[in-house]
């Protein structure tokens, strides 16, 4: 350990253990929470034992006094009294794995350098990804192999609404992901699909921020990219998809901040029918036990088998009759699920004879007339392009802020759900990273549903699939377990006291606990299976504009879209708005109190 000047020595008056030491600080000196520092005990026959750990609590307090009353005293010299910091330290690294506790009197030091990437296990890393800034300044990192699938696969974030900053924390871990080259050769195959559900924010990934040309702001936030091996430029190949606009016959993208470079999306009534989309309708959590399930199962059985193509705009027909919107669709399955002829009722109901499940089973279906409505038509021209799909670009957005929750569901069920069945197709070979926020809407902890089932499935073997699962969440404790449990990577923004409390959250020591009840927008702790402590970082503001007035104008290459409806050309988008222009730190996350935060 190179020489120079302690910070501390080993505290005498507390125990110490191989896991936990205390250090008294030095006149002069000070440690922080999150400071990483180093001590070395002499072992016979074993040699320099090095113990690494991560300041937790650091506690000050007069010694010689009694009373609480006694400070002013010392403070007025009267009594004789020394002022005592003693730091806490959680134990990360033991070198050589001799787990003997640091002797009282030992020196404590900084750990800088390699100290710091061995205390850290960042010297263990082959495939570095940053995460952000420590409270050192220096870069943290994540290790890919828990991130790819090779050893673990995942990630959940939790935090307060629009001050935890899940989603910008989000991004810019899939950003760093594909720009900061741990990927390798990877990076050409690697995708990620983004479900964006709060306004168009998500809309803009392709064109720069303002703040990377504004002469205040703009070195500052290359500086910080720099630090962390990333470059500071938008996402650069980003491909739109958003819903048809209602009531609009031309299927145009119910867009408003971006009205060229996004694709409208919808499922024909072929397609709903041939692909058993029905039970994706019944996306609410429900108890399985519920007999109308197996009326479900039973009238889209015979949808696919009955439903015939019927022109070329996605009509089907069935048993003759002609259906052209989902209305029309739901009409039908209700005239013969009510039909008073046992005949004609029994092969659309199955076994089910009961007028209350058959009842229970039209409620619900009628009710997701007008939410499905939008994204199920058989009115609109079949064109290429109009599925969601991850192919020709490396980031795909869909947008869904404009559809209902059910709707909502219905999307993010099917679209998973094809693309796990693409990947198990296709097999190993590549990676598909699925962002979703408001996880406990899709996969909450009661209750079952086919888009719960389908997130289950990419949480449980999806990684030796390449398909790896962002979930963001307000609170992890309304989330399956099983989803949650299968995170390898855990990420904790500003928390409410009540959730902090939750056993969800027992990877957190007490002390961190605490702080996340009072963190600031844009710190996150983060936990990896190979770190034994959660490790506070910050990340730079996106160097991506994150609404329309932060874009400094039209991206370098038109973004890619699924076409079909007008806007979906490719056609560039031009931003230009101009921004706030405030002065920020590039690593403080959020504008000023007067500025809402982008996410």
């Amino acid at each position: 350990m190179a020489e120079r000047a302690a910070v501390g020595l080993v505290a005498g008056t507390e125990d110490a253990t191989p896991l936990l030491f205390s250090v008294a600080i030095a006149d002069g000196a000070y440690l922080q929470l999150d400071d990483v520092v180093v001590t070395v005990r002499q072992v016979a026959g074993v040699g320099p034992v090095l113990a690494s750990g991560v300041v937790t609590q650091v506690r000050a307090r007069h010694e010689g006094a009694s009373f609480g009353s006694d400070v002013f005293l010392i403070n007025e010299g009267v009594l004789p009294a020394q002022v005592q910091e003693i730091a806490e330290v959680t134990t990360t690294r033991v070198d050589p794995e001799c787990y003997v506790p640091p002797r009282p009197g030992e020196p404590v030091h900084r750990a800088v350098g390699e100290e710091r990437a061995q205390a850290l296990y960042f010297d263990r890393m082959e495939r570095k990804v940053a995460a952000g800034m420590g409270r050192d300044g220096e870069p943290i990192y994540l290790n890919l192999e828990f991130l790819d699938g090779t050893r673990g696969g995942h990630v959940s974030i939790s935090g307060v609404s629009g001050v935890a900053t899940k989603t910008s924390f989000a991004l810019f871990l899939l950003y760093s992901i594909f720009r900061g080259g741990a990927l390798g050769n990877r990076a050409v195959n690697a995708k990620a699909l983004v479900f964006s559900v709060k306004g168009e924010d998500l809309l803009f990934l392709d064109h720069a921020n303002r703040r990377l040309t504004d002469p205040e702001t703009g070195p500052g936030l290359r500086d910080a990219y720099g630090r962390l091996g990333l470059p500071a430029e938008p996402f650069p190949s980003v491909g739109f998809f958003a819903p048809p606009t209602p009531e609009d016959p031309t299927g145009r993208p119910y867009v408003t901040g971006r009205t060229s470079g996004v694709g409208a999306f919808w499922w024909t009534l072929r397609e709903f029918c041939a692909e058993e989309l029905l039970r994706f309708a019944f996306a609410d959590a429900e108890d399985e036990r519920n007999q109308y399930t197996s009326v479900i199962h039973q009238v889209a059985t015979r949808l696919r088998r009955d439903a015939m193509p019927a022109g070329v705009d996605g009509a089907v027909s069935v048993e003759g009759q002609l259906l052209r919107t989902y209305a029309d669709l739901v009409g039908f399955v209700s005239d013969k699920l009510t039909d008073e002829d046992h005949s004609v009722r029994a092969p659309w109901a199955g076994p089910v004879t009961g007028t209350g499940t058959i009842n229970a089973f039209l409620r619900r279906l009628r009710s997701s007339l007008k939410p499905l409505g939008t994204i199920v038509r058989g009115d609109l021209p079949d064109t290429p392009g109009r599925r969601v799909s991850t192919e020709g670009q490396q980031v795909t957005v869909v947008d869904l802020h404009n559809l209902p929750e059910r709707a909502q569901r219905f999307v993010v069920g099917v679209v998973l759900a094809a693309e796990t069945a693409r990947k198990e197709a296709a097999g190993p070979g590549g990676l598909l990273f699925t962002m979703i926020d408001e996880l406990n809407k899709y996969a909450p902890r009661e209750g079952s549903s086919p888009i719960k089932e389908v997130l289950l499935d990419i949480a449980e073997r999806g990684r030796s699939l390449g398909i790896i699962l962002v979930g963001a969440q307000q609170t992890a404790s309304e989330v399956e377990r099983r989803i949650v449990a299968n995170s390898s990577i855990k990420v904790v923004g500003r928390l409410d006291p009540a959730e902090a409390g939750r056993p969800e959250y027992g990877f957190l020591p007490a002390s961190q606990r605490g702080r996340a009840t009072l963190a600031r927008p844009g710190t996150m702790f983060v936990s990896q299976p190979e770190i034994p402590v959660p490790l506070a970082v910050e990340f730079p503001f996106p160097a991506w504009a994150t609404r329309l007035s932060e874009s400094a104008g039209e991206p370098a290459h038109a973004p890619s879209t699924g076409g079909g409806a007008e806007g979906g050309n490719g056609a560039r988008a031009s931003g230009g708005a101009s921004g706030n222009g405030a002065v920020r730190d590039p690593l403080r996350r959020l504008p000023p109190v007067d500025d809402p935060p982008p996410f």
